[in-house]
């Protein structure tokens, strides 16, 4: 993908799925991801890494243990390493997820939500 064009509208629109990331480039050794996101997800954490989330559109809110954090199109957020949160869009949301590859999106606790990281097609 390197020097590659990638428009974030178009790959967004490429597919309805939700909680299901695309890997929309790669830099070094992270994945920049795109994701359609709605209701509420599960409580999980990265030890090993931070995880970057932007909004395009709609409003998401990071659960975590000591409050929730609300984002909105334009707001990025750090998630630090080891934190546990739960992500939840009452509405669509649609992301950006900034991670190392090989990051599992439920973290350190798989369930039904963990997802294989998918190409955009």
């Amino acid at each position: 993908m390197t020097g590659e064009v990638r428009n974030i509208h178009d790959a967004l629109a490429s597919f309805t799925e939700h909680w299901q990331p695309r890997r929309l480039v790669s830099v070094n050794d992270y994945d920049v991801k795109v994701v359609k996101v709605q209701g509420e997800f599960t409580w999980h954490s990265h030890p090993d890494t931070d995880e970057l989330f932007l909004v395009i559109s709609g409003e998401l809110v990071i659960q975590l243990r000591d409050g929730d954090v609300t984002l909105g199109p334009g707001d990025v957020y750090v998630v630090p390493r080891g934190i546990e949160h739960c992500p939840r869009a009452d509405g669509e949301v649609a992301a950006i997820l900034v991670e190392p590859q090989g990051t599992v999106n439920t973290g350190d606790t798989p369930s039904e939500r963990t997802a294989h990281l998918r190409e955009l097609g």
